[in-house]
C-alpha cells in the first residue's frame, strides 16, 4: 500500500492521466522508416504500461480500503506492521488529522511517522497507534530454535 492520504490519491490519479495519455499518442507500431521491429517497440511501451498498472492497483487499494473492504491482513513478518497501520487508518476512515487527536499528538507527528514507515517510532508508540485503531492481532509466532539463534 503507498497511497497514504487522498492528496497522495489525487496526485496518484493525476499521474495515471498523464500515462495514458502519452501511450495512447504512441503509435501501437513503429514507424516503417524505424529501425526497431515490432518487439523492440513492444518493449519500450512495455515499461509505461507496467508503471501504469502499478499506480492503477495503488488507486484500487487505496479505494478498497477506503471504502472499508478490507478487514484482515495476513503479516508474516514484524516489518509489515507499519503498512498495516497505515492500513488500517484508512479503512477505519481516518484522516492522519483524526488518528493524531485520538493520540493526543500532532498532525505532524503522524504525518512523519507514515512518511517514514514508522522508523522513528518507539515500539510503545506502534502499540499505541494499534490500538487506538482498534488493531488486533491473532495467530502464532514462530520462536527460533536454539540451533537458528
Amino acid at each position: 500500500m503507498r497511497i497514504k492520504n487522498p492528496q497522495q490519491h489525487q496526485r496518484t490519479l493525476g499521474w495515471i492521466r498523464r500515462f495514458e495519455a502519452a501511450l495512447d499518442q504512441m503509435p501501437k507500431t513503429p514507424p516503417p522508416d524505424s529501425d526497431l521491429n515490432q518487439a523492440q517497440w513492444e518493449l519500450g511501451r512495455s515499461g509505461p504500461e507496467a508503471q501504469l498498472e502499478d499506480l492503477r492497483e495503488q488507486v484500487r487499494e487505496y479505494e478498497r480500503l477506503r471504502e472499508g473492504e478490507a478487514v484482515t491482513v495476513d503479516v508474516t513478518d514484524v516489518g509489515e506492521l507499519p503498512g498495516v497501520l497505515i492500513q488500517a487508518r484508512i479503512a477505519a476512515g481516518l484522516t492522519q488529522k483524526q488518528l493524531a487527536e485520538r493520540l493526543g499528538i500532532k498532525e505532524q507527528q503522524i504525518q512523519r511517522y507514515e512518511a517514514t514507515e514508522y522508523r522513528s517510532a518507539s515500539m510503545r508508540r506502534v502499540s499505541e497507534v494499534a490500538d487506538a485503531l482498534g488493531i488486533r492481532l491473532r495467530g502464532t509466532v514462530q520462536l527460533p530454535s536454539r540451533d537458528a539463534a
